[in-house]
């Protein structure tokens, strides 16, 4: 009899003592509730104690999570869309404040947050312009909008670690716009690159037509002075040699004359005979 009351309560023992412990682990905060009033919600990480029945604990994950949301459009000081990516990391920071506002419901406390920070991201894209949020201005407003969404975050219970921009586009109509006037503007850059590109190709193709033109009137006019002084010259050393042996040099010139003219069995000249020209065919020193 001892014996089975003793089967029958080891196990109900055991079943109450594994009702009245739990464990937080090092990556989670947990609350204990007393009928859905919270009791208590400062536990370390470890093995704790709770009333069976009475007592239920909750755990929350307390890493650092990441909330992507999908593109939101917001308008800049110029009124023009933008189409803005971002992304938050956040955790639990006062897990009671957190189950209070959001039940524990993790997705709710995203939407939640989000809701804050894409008010704030609308503000402060409403103060910039597209160039000054695109060129300069993005990493100010991401720390614009860490310390802004902090501060609002902390009546959820939550601590937001970093808010950041993903990507900044422009909407498809817009983009299409904007990419047909780069177009047309490069277009045009292309075209006066052509212009400037051959108005400088005819100026060096003129200056080089100067430059050959002169080079040859150059070449023409040196080459006729060489050939003046080198008939000058000739002329000298004919006349020169003519001084020294006048009929020697008239000899010479007629047989010259003879091969020139006489070259081949067809040739034929009429002339009278007695012809200053045939003077050296009767008498070999030219008197007649």
């Amino acid at each position: 009899m001892v014996s089975n009351m003793l089967k029958f309560a080891i196990p109900v023992l055991a079943l109450i003592i594994w009702a009245s412990v739990f464990t937080v682990d090092e990556r989670q905060k947990a609350i204990l509730f007393k009928f859905g009033e919270i009791l208590r919600s400062d536990y370390a990480p470890g093995l704790h104690f709770k009333m069976p029945v009475i007592n239920n604990v909750k755990k929350f994950d307390s890493r650092i999570l990441t909330i992507d949301q999908q593109p939101e459009r917001f308008l800049t000081a110029e009124k023009k869309d933008l189409i803005v990516d971002s992304f938050v990391k956040w955790r639990i920071a006062n897990v009671e404040q957190y189950f209070k506002t959001t039940q524990g419901d993790e997705s709710l406390a995203g939407r939640l947050l989000y809701q804050n920070i894409n008010n704030g991201l609308r503000d402060e894209f409403g103060k910039r312009t597209v160039q000054e949020v695109i060129a300069g201005d993005r990493t100010e407003i991401m720390k614009i909008m860490t310390a802004d969404a902090t501060e609002r975050a902390r009546t959820l219970g939550i601590e937001v670690i970093d808010v950041r921009i993903k990507k900044i586009d422009l909407p498809a109509r817009v983009s299409d716009s904007v990419y047909r006037r780069m177009r047309a503007e490069r277009e045009r850059v292309a075209r006066d690159f052509r212009s400037k590109g051959a108005e400088a190709a005819e100026r060096i193709r003129a200056d080089a037509d100067r430059q050959r033109s002169v080079i040859l009137a150059e070449a023409y006019r040196d080459s006729e002075i060489v050939r003046g002084e080198g008939d000058a010259s000739a002329t000298d050393i004919y006349a020169e040699a003519f001084s020294k042996n006048e009929d020697f040099f008239r000899f010479h010139r007629s047989v010259n004359a003879y091969k020139n003219n006489f070259s081949t069995a067809e040739d034929i000249i009429l002339l009278e005979p007695d012809s200053e020209f045939f003077r050296y065919f009767s008498d070999s020193r030219g008197e007649q």
